[in-house]
């Protein structure tokens, strides 16, 4: 396992995960680690964290549960959440591209395996880790994920930089790089919704499942009694998150 960059901390036990920090993107980035528990298969799930007050912590039980199922399971906070340095107006889609290939290149064997899951925003980083990675990313998982305009990608998240005036212009997602990726990507797909979502426009989602169903092996999972918070959902519904693993992982 590559450790550059890194420093661990934390007991050996599989009930918590193994804490450590990577040096990315000139950020320092809190992160966290399972190790399987059942028969290792050769695969690491990445987990991302969606925007707002979100991080890594909500992911625990989700990477607990892949770990129990022969996965290893790792998680960062992006700059400006959770344990990592950086203020939350100077990240960007680009930044948390950079800095989860720096949790990825640092941390995950390089003969692994990728299984790729990103909430909301990270369906963008989902998408950008994809182009780059290639063929070793053998499945993806997208929870009530977003996409976004070329344009956006560079730009800070603080007030006043545009980049909300970017993202808010009519259908300026349509020509996201994301779909692009979705509809060259050939290996198994989970998008999992929920039966509300009141930040993500319905016509968004339906624009990812068409670009993946085009060659990807495509599972829908819908979430019937939950909004667009999935990572906080799974957090509280075992039941349901159970039933995302299964599907992420189901031969």
């Amino acid at each position: 396992m590559g450790t550059q960059g890194a420093e661990a901390q934390g007991r050996d036990d599989h009930a918590v995960p193994r804490r450590f920090f990577v040096t990315g993107d000139g950020e320092r980035l809190g992160c966290a680690a399972f190790e399987p528990t059942g028969p290792a298969v050769g695969a690491t799930a990445v987990v991302l964290h969606g925007a707002g007050t979100s991080d890594k912590e909500r992911m625990l039980g989700l990477m607990r549960e892949l770990a129990a199922q022969g996965r290893r399971a790792v998680a960062c906070d992006f700059s400006g959440h959770g344990e990592s340095s950086g203020a939350l107006g100077d990240l960007s889609l680009e930044r948390r591209f950079i800095q989860a290939r720096a949790l990825i290149d640092q941390w995950v064997p390089a003969s692994d395996e990728l299984i790729l899951i990103g909430f909301s925003m990270s369906g963008q980083t989902v998408a950008d880790l994809l182009a780059h990675y290639g063929p070793r990313v053998t499945t993806i998982g997208l929870c009530a994920p977003a996409v976004y305009a070329p344009d956006a990608w560079p730009v800070p998240f603080r007030s006043g930089s545009g980049f909300t005036e970017t993202i808010r212009t009519p259908d300026s997602w349509r020509s996201s790089a994301a779909l692009t990726a979705f509809r060259a990507y050939r290996a198994r797909a989970v998008l999992a919704v929920p039966g509300r979502d009141e930040v993500i426009p319905p016509e968004v989602t339906e624009a990812i499942a068409g670009a993946l169903a085009e060659r990807a092996d495509l599972h829908h999972l819908v979430l019937p009694r939950a909004e667009h918070w999935l990572g906080a959902w799974f957090r509280d519904q075992a039941e349901d998150r159970g039933r995302f693993v299964r599907a992420l992982l189901s031969a």
